[in-house]
């Protein structure tokens, strides 16, 4: 059963959680935060809270108002898009270092266009939308290489996009395995399959063709 964004209830503040140190070495590996000195880090820490998710469980529901900022400590995502029909696109994965969120829908208004989902399960630290934000205008920095991370995310996902009109099978498979080699072992044939866009036994059997 998924969860949506507002049914988010095991939470612990990092600050009170036993593997705190843990978590705290672990963030300071995220590609978001590399910036930050430990003053800075001290003001993060207040304001984060440790989440964990089992696979398939929803962080952020599509069209959902409630937003978050998640970063990665354990695990893995995906972000996935449902048209009216009920079909699924899946846009990006994100691992460990990493991180997750609808920070542009926030500042322009908008609801979640997308969901984050488990693929496995996964453990972020996380704050709401509204003190991240004001985290960020707090500290010019951060806030430069955030949203160059968040405009990053935007370029791969155009270009994903444009690779499913314009390769055919065997190219997408080929430049998947190329731009995100450490992602192969980690992603089930069927999750790997939607976000190619290509049937399982399609993928099969470029695996099989691959691997002689």
């Amino acid at each position: 059963m998924k969860t949506s964004c507002a049914e988010l209830c095991h939470e612990t503040p990092l600050l009170q959680h036993p593997l705190r140190c843990q978590f705290q070495g672990r963030l300071q590996r995220n590609v978001a935060l590399q910036c930050l000195d430990a003053s800075e880090w001290r003001d993060l820490e207040k304001i984060l809270s440790i989440v964990e998710i089992d696979k398939d469980e929803t962080l952020l529901t599509q069209g959902c108002s409630e937003m978050g900022q998640f970063f990665i400590l354990e695990g893995l995502l995906k972000r996935v898009v449902t048209n009216k029909q009920g079909k699924d696109m899946t846009l990006r994965f994100s691992g460990e270092d990493e991180f997750e969120t609808c920070y542009a829908a926030w500042t322009l208004g908008t609801r979640a266009p997308y969901s984050i989902v488990a693929l496995r399960k996964t453990i972020v630290a996380k704050c709401s939308m509204p003190f991240w934000k004001q985290f960020l205008d707090d500290h010019k920095r951060l806030k430069h290489d955030f949203e160059y991370q968040v405009m990053r995310h935007m370029s791969d996902i155009m270009a994903h996009t444009i690779t499913l009109h314009l390769l055919d099978a065997a190219g997408r498979m080929a430049r998947f395995q190329r731009k995100h080699p450490a992602f192969i072992q980690q992603l089930s044939k069927k999750d790997l399959a939607q976000y190619l866009n290509i049937a399982p036994e399609t993928l099969s059997r470029l695996s099989h063709h691959v691997h002689n």
